[in-house]
């Protein structure tokens, strides 16, 4: 008996499945933490915010990690299976979602254990680590990048089979020009987010304005240069 879900196309059909399903958790997450959670702690009283951070935060951040990753890694898979039919649109989108990858487990990650290890040793009677200070806004720094980054990568993940520029390779969709400006200006936004500061991203709305003007740019790069 012919069984389509085990065949080659429903195996792939079952990679993207999964790419949706960790995407949603990974980024559900992320807006809970950028939209939900941080405006709490801004108001939150400091007992509150502490047993939070010590109890609930690991938990979001537990699934968060792992969402990113599986997300990361079953992109891989479907970019290799593209075997150089990349898009565009796709390119641009992988490209955000790789950063977007890294930063949560090579800046988020490590820069939030140090948070939670220090509130732990501040309830337990203990000081609060020194490097905490510093930790608690780099982590809210990559973690804002990457909601910034978010609103374009889901442009144009969707774009790449609804509203394709072409391939990458297609001097007509990708010229040299529009090349370097995309890419530019993710590079230095990336750079933003390991040496910069929030600026318009400390708020909510301002992290959504820039993340739909980030997609107008990117878009218009694509298209005008």
């Amino acid at each position: 008996m012919d069984i389509p879900l085990f065949s080659e196309y429903g195996v792939n059909y079952l990679v993207r499945w999964g790419h949706l399903l960790f995407g949603i958790v990974w980024i559900g997450l992320l807006y809970y933490f950028n939209f939900v959670q941080t405006e709490y702690f801004k108001e939150a009283e400091a007992d509150h915010r502490s047993g939070a951070i010590q109890k609930l935060v690991p938990r979001a951040l537990w699934w968060f990690r792992w969402g990113a990753a599986f997300t990361f890694l079953t992109g891989l898979y479907l970019l290799y299976r593209l075997h150089g039919a990349m898009t565009y649109d796709i390119t641009v989108g992988a490209t955000l979602g790789t950063l977007m990858a890294f930063n949560v487990w090579f800046i988020i990650w490590p820069n939030q254990k140090i948070v939670i290890a220090s509130a732990t040793q501040v309830a337990g009677g203990g000081e609060a680590l020194p490097e905490a200070a510093a930790a608690a806004p780099k982590a809210g720094l990559a973690s804002r990048t990457n909601t910034l980054f978010s609103i374009p990568m889901l442009f144009f993940m969707g774009s790449s089979a609804h509203l394709p520029s072409g391939m990458v390779t297609d001097e007509m969709a990708a010229s040299t020009v529009s090349l370097v400006a995309v890419f530019a200006i993710i590079l230095l936004l990336q750079v933003n987010a390991l040496r910069g500061k929030q600026g318009p991203m400390t708020s909510v709305v301002g992290v959504i304005h820039c993340g739909l003007g980030l997609t107008a740019v990117l878009y218009g790069c694509m298209h005008l240069l």
